[in-house]
């Protein structure tokens, strides 16, 4: 096996065009997952039954299946009844599905995580439901899921890596093709890697310290007591 750095560099900015695409469908993807997943959550807790079963039985069904096969069904099944979606956006919709499904639940999970006692003290104030959700509940849900809802961002960049077996020219369909052209396989996945990681390592100690100054801020707002 030969190993040449030169040969390296010249693959980079192939690379590097699939990575741009890979954020690209990554960031897309994460923020119609949050707002799809945050709209699935509410819907998960409401007081009209039919909405909680649908939204339900939307959230299992999707977790109970895998990402890849959504993305050929999307890709590959849906043609055959009429409904043909480019790579790009079959890519950025399957993501999307998938994720917001495991977002629903953080949400859900955090909304519910709020004393109750704040749900009755807002009501008994005049509240509508929908302005204590929006003012009370949310802003306070949010900041116990923050730190969740900050991983799934890494989660969705490396598992975007399943775009590729959709034929969308993302960082790993790049690398495949440069591999199977060059035969260049060790050269080639460890660049792959390695952008893989520059990416994505930031990101991760970023939510990190997100998730450390939320804890200090904690700890400032409670006395000996506890809240304040």
């Amino acid at each position: 096996m030969s190993f040449s750095l030169h040969e390296m560099i010249s693959f980079l900015p192939t690379l590097l065009a699939g990575a741009r695409i890979t954020i690209t469908v990554s960031i897309v993807s994460y923020v119609l997952a949050l707002i799809v997943g945050l709209a699935f959550g509410i819907a998960r807790i409401i007081r009209f039954w039919p909405v909680r079963i649908i939204a339900a039985a939307y959230v299992q069904f999707i977790r109970g299946t895998p990402l890849l096969l959504q993305l050929f069904f999307i890709y590959y099944v849906l043609p055959y009844t009429g409904l043909v979606i480019a790579p790009f956006p079959s890519g950025v919709l399957g993501l999307t599905i998938n994720y917001s499904a495991y977002m629903a639940e953080v949400f859900r999970s955090g909304i519910q995580a709020i004393p109750h006692g704040q749900w009755q003290a807002a009501r008994s104030l005049g509240m509508s439901r929908r302005l204590l959700m929006r003012r009370i509940i949310l802003p306070q849900a949010i900041r116990i899921v923050l730190p969740a809802i900050g991983n799934f961002f890494v989660s969705i960049f490396k598992d975007s890596a399943l775009v590729s077996i959709i034929a969308m020219r993302d960082l790993m369909f790049r690398g495949e093709l440069l591999a199977s052209a060059t035969f260049k396989y060790f050269e080639i996945f460890t660049m792959v890697a390695i952008i893989y990681f520059i990416i994505s390592y930031p990101t991760a100690k970023l939510v990190e310290y997100i998730e450390v100054k939320l804890n200090v801020s904690d700890q400032h707002m409670q006395g000996p007591l506890g809240h304040v």
